[in-house]
């Protein structure tokens, strides 16, 4: 999928930039998302959709950083970035909600309130940084007592059967 066929819904024109960061290994998770799926006419080169990822990852190796203002990713860089989120889980909600009961942070998932509720208005960035600090603090039950179910929210089927979990209607 070369960068001109990110989904349009994934890439606003007018996207906004915020004061969020981008993180190394979302960098890194992205660059392999798109060398799985591109390869180089030569074998050696790097695709054409990769370079503006890779000279990204090379300005934060170069300056140490884990992370990056996501005001200074280059255009091409945004949109390579862009299309690897848009392969990934948007939200972490496995159906079990808590602050719909009054609990400030969900037991399910592990955002906040304000994060359940502006979900669909945050930005793919903004929503990165959720997904990190979740999964960094792991103590919602999507990452302890409900990680297969999250698994099946996620559409990750082949994960469960290979855990031997049976699918919902399989039948086993």
């Amino acid at each position: 999928m070369a960068s001109s066929q990110v989904p349009p819904d994934r890439v606003a024109p007018d996207h906004v930039v915020s004061d969020h960061v981008v993180y190394l290994a979302d960098v890194e998770a992205a660059i392999n998302w798109w060398l799985a799926r591109e390869a180089a006419a030569d074998g050696v080169s790097l695709p054409a959709d990769v370079r503006p990822l890779v000279d990204l990852y090379a300005r934060m190796i170069h300056a140490g950083a884990d992370r990056w203002p996501e005001r200074d990713v280059a255009p091409a860089a945004m949109l390579a970035w862009l299309a690897w989120y848009a392969s990934t889980p948007d939200a972490p909600c496995i159906a079990i909600c808590s602050t719909s009961q009054g609990d400030g942070v969900c037991k399910g998932c592990g955002r906040t309130f304000d994060e359940v509720q502006h979900w669909i208005a945050m930005t793919p960035v903004a929503k990165r940084e959720v997904w990190r600090r979740i999964t960094a603090e792991g103590t919602a039950w999507r990452f302890r007592h409900y990680a297969d179910r999250a698994a099946l929210v996620a559409g990750d089927a082949a994960g469960f059967q290979e855990r031997g979990v049976a699918r919902f209607g399989s039948g086993s």
